[in-house]
This record gives structure tokens, C-alpha cells and sequence, in this order.
């Protein structure tokens, strides 16, 4: 059974993901407060290069989802834990000899096109983002390309949609209809991300099969064999 570091382990991703996928994989689990209810957890900031580093022995891939999640926030969170976090998560797997890391970046890197109505948002269009926090994100997926071509990592970008474990829609035109991604979902793209080889460097649009959905996910379906199993629709009660 593979050994998977999870970073922000404690975070509402971070724990669907251990729960949908724990028969699947051993989560070797850290995250900033303490995970009582998790064997294998230890208490780590990932603005610490030497903590990451200790706890990387072994591992077989990385999922990194630590950062605060927050689309408003200031500047110095991004810079700190979503730059430099990042860095430092990616550097500690390259020199354990870690050979794939599944990097939740946001679709807030292309968030400026969902503005302007763009539509189909394809994963190969130039970064586009609406906030600081897609701009850290942006750097997260250049670094995942500098990794992969320098030192041959395979880094697969999910830039993850509306993830909540109990959708809801608002009314018949809530983004969240364009925008969901189911827990199961999800946790099928990171396992076909895990498990398919020679992926290379890849970005991929993490959301259900939602008829409206405007980002595409053509190549995740392509790459991985991904098939959701969840549409958008079904959170529409019936009139």
C-alpha cells in the first residue's frame, strides 16, 4: 500500500479525501493543529523547510493541500504559507527522491475569464487570475512545471471548483450548478492522479460532470480515465 503525505490534513479536503480513499492508501497526515483521531499525524507548519523535510522518509507521492483557503486574504498569507509553504513542500519531496505531487491549486488562477463569460475555460489557456490568492496558486502550477521539467517530478495541478460536503443551490442560476465538485469525485481524480504513470506535468479542472459547467475537463477524462459520478443538477429541488 502507497504511503501519501497529506498536508493540511485537519482542512475539510483533507479529510473527505482521507475518508473516501483510507482503504486505498496510508495518509501520513500533518497539518498545523493536532490530528488525535489520525495514527501516523504530526504537527507541522509547512513555512518550516525542516519539519516538512523529516517527515517525507518514505513517502510515495504528496498531496499538497495546506494553505489558507481564504480568496480575500492578505498578501503576507500568500506569500508565507501559499509561496513559500508551497516551495518548501515541493523541494523537501525532490530531495527525498519523491516522484508525483498533486498540487490543489484553485480555479481561481483562471477566475478573470469566468468574469468576462468566458466559455469553454480550457487548462491550457495563459493564467488569468481574479485575486492574490489565484496569484499564489499561479506560482504554485509554475513551480509544479519547474519541478517536472528540472527534475523530471510529476506534478498534477488540480485547480479544485465549489468543494463543500453538503451542496446546496441557492436558486435555478447559483454558481454552484456550473461549479461543484462532489467529495467522491475528487477523491477519483486524485486517486487516477495517484495511480496513472507518466503524467508528466498536467492541470486539471477538479469539478463534477455538471451540465452547465463552463471550465473544461476534457483532459482529466482523457489522462486519468476520469468518469464523475455526481452532475450539479441533482441540487436543484424539484419546483
Amino acid at each position: 500500500m502507497k504511503t501519501i503525505l497529506l498536508t493540511g490534513a485537519s482542512g475539510v479536503i483533507g479529510r473527505s479525501l482521507q475518508q473516501h480513499l483510507d482503504d486505498s492508501y496510508k495518509f501520513r497526515c500533518i497539518d498545523r493543529q493536532p490530528l488525535p483521531d489520525v495514527e501516523d499525524s504530526h504537527v507541522i507548519d509547512v513555512t518550516d523547510f525542516s519539519a516538512v523535510s523529516a517527515v517525507m522518509a518514505g513517502v510515495d507521492a504528496v498531496i499538497h493541500l495546506a494553505a489558507n483557503p481564504h480568496v480575500d486574504q492578505a498578501w503576507n498569507d500568500v506569500y508565507t504559507s501559499g509561496i513559500g509553504g508551497t516551495y518548501n513542500v515541493f523541494e523537501a519531496a525532490r530531495q527525498a527522491n519523491v516522484r508525483k505531487i498533486i498540487y490543489a491549486s484553485t480555479n481561481h488562477v483562471s477566475g478573470w475569464r469566468e468574469v468576462l463569460g468566458e466559455s469553454p475555460i480550457t487548462p491550457d489557456l495563459p493564467v488569468r487570475p481574479d485575486s492574490l490568492y489565484g496569484v499564489g496558486k499561479a506560482f504554485g502550477e509554475a513551480l509544479g512545471q519547474f519541478y517536472c521539467d528540472r527534475y523530471e517530478v510529476s506534478v498534477i495541478c488540480l485547480r479544485i471548483g465549489t468543494f463543500t460536503e453538503t451542496p446546496q443551490a441557492r436558486n435555478s442560476e447559483d454558481r454552484i450548478l456550473r461549479t461543484w465538485c462532489s467529495p467522491r469525485d475528487l477523491a477519483q481524480l486524485v486517486a487516477r492522479s495517484l495511480e496513472v504513470k507518466n503524467l508528466g506535468f498536467q492541470i486539471f479542472y477538479g469539478i463534477s460532470g455538471n451540465t452547465r459547467r463552463f471550465w473544461d475537463i476534457g483532459n482529466a477524462q482523457e489522462l486519468l480515465g476520469y468518469r464523475p459520478q455526481d452532475n450539479a443538477e441533482v441540487l436543484l429541488k424539484p419546483e
